[in-house]
């Protein structure tokens, strides 16, 4: 039995289908990279595997049951614009998580429960490279960090699986660098399984073990909302040769233009 399985699903609204027909099983430990046109179903993806949305049709199984249509604990997101409170320090922020599921009335740990919390806290920012940067505020870091620091939310409750949505489009070149190897090192280390959005075809390549593409393949351009996309490639990376990158590349390029 596959990790994920993604069975005949449609997303819509109303009449405006999303996605149709995608179909998909992902091994426990992979890095999935999805690309794909904007407004062509991704980021809507990636939530129904975080449990924010629902399929229309179909269903999405995690170790051979359906995913929750809520967020959970076996679930970590991390978005472009950086999702971190900005009033409290770096420990703070990582520790929240713990503190939410130890202390629910209150929101706060106490004691020997506090200490172990802190303490994992610690280790999760030293994994992120943000161990000079305890009590430092959001506003006291560089886009980079802010970054690493939500990566290090994410990673907090020890999560099966990372959704990433763009995590890396808001930085400039060479902190992107920076962030693809501690992604790498990151998965490396924990095994978790990622799923991974991005504009840009060679991160894709670049950072994942396999390659999705969403696009829609019916069009109808008096109903452009009448059909769906759906996975049209799904690359082993490494195993692309060149005349496939550029097919792929020029199916990105015109509404990447326009957006």
């Amino acid at each position: 039995m596959s990790f994920i399985e993604v069975n005949n699903v449609w997303k819509h609204y109303a009449e405006a289908v999303v996605l149709e027909r995608v179909n998909a099983k992902v091994n426990e430990g992979e890095f999935i990279t999805i690309v794909g046109t904007s407004g062509c179903g991704k980021t809507t993806f990636l939530k129904m595997l975080l449990g924010t949305e629902a399929p229309s049709r179909g269903r999405i199984l995690l170790n051979g049951t359906p995913i929750p249509d809520e967020p959970g604990a076996d679930r970590g997101i991390v978005f472009q614009k950086y999702s971190v409170f900005p009033h409290l320090t770096a420990l703070q922020n990582v520790i929240l998580a713990r503190e939410f599921e130890g202390a629910r009335l209150l929101g706060k740990l106490f004691g020997t429960a506090r200490q172990a919390a802190l303490q994992e806290a610690r280790a999760m920012l030293q994994l992120v490279g943000l161990e000079h940067a305890y009590n430092k505020y959001p506003h006291e870091l560089s886009g980079g960090m802010q970054q690493r620091l939500a990566i290090a939310q994410a990673l907090m409750k020890q999560p099966k699986v990372l959704l990433l949505d763009e995590p890396f489009g808001a930085l400039d070149p060479g902190i992107r660098a920076d962030m693809h190897q501690l992604i790498l090192d990151i998965w490396q280390k924990t095994h978790v399984t990622i799923f991974m959005i991005t504009h840009d075809l060679k991160e894709g390549f670049y950072l994942g073990t396999r390659l999705w593409v969403f696009d829609k393949v019916r069009l109808d351009p008096q109903a452009p909302s009448a059909y769906g996309a759906t996975i049209t490639y799904d690359i082993p990376v490494g195993h692309t040769d060149r005349a496939t990158f550029n097919e792929i590349d020029a199916s990105l390029k015109p509404q990447a233009a326009l957006a």
